[in-house]
């Protein structure tokens, strides 16, 4: 598996970036096909329904229900599926900041959801890693 899997290393050269545009997370019923007109970022099956991860501006179009809006802040480094500790120290800087942690990791990068008003409280926190 290709990626960065040091914690240290990690967590040094991360190089957080909060991405452009407001994102919300909506639960829907049916296939995903039934959603791709809304250009959904992320998808997740649950139990109780689909939820789509899409900008508030295609939530707003669809007429789709969200709580919150938030702002993606994108790890720039390539991690590994397969490092430890990454998520949990992101997740507890953050939470010492009162900041929620919404991440989903992909095969490239990590990418945190965190409250739109905190965002620029999240980026500083999370560029305190590399200090």
């Amino acid at each position: 598996m290709s990626g960065i899997t040091e914690l240290e290393t990690l967590l040094q050269s991360m190089s957080p970036a909060l991405m452009d545009g407001d994102y919300v997370f909506c639960t829907v019923d049916g296939a995903l096909a039934d959603y791709v007109q809304c250009a959904p970022i992320a998808t997740f099956q649950e139990q109780e329904g689909l939820t789509l991860v899409l900008t508030r501006e295609n939530a707003e179009a669809a007429g789709l229900a969200f709580d919150g809006v938030f702002s993606l802040i994108s790890l720039m480094v390539h991690s590994s599926l397969e490092a430890v500790g990454l998520t949990a120290a992101v997740a507890t800087k953050l939470k010492d900041h009162g900041i929620s942690a919404n991440v989903i990791a992909a095969y490239y990068h990590d990418h945190i959801f965190v409250q739109k008003e905190k965002a620029a409280q999240a980026l500083a926190a999370l560029n305190s890693f590399s200090s």
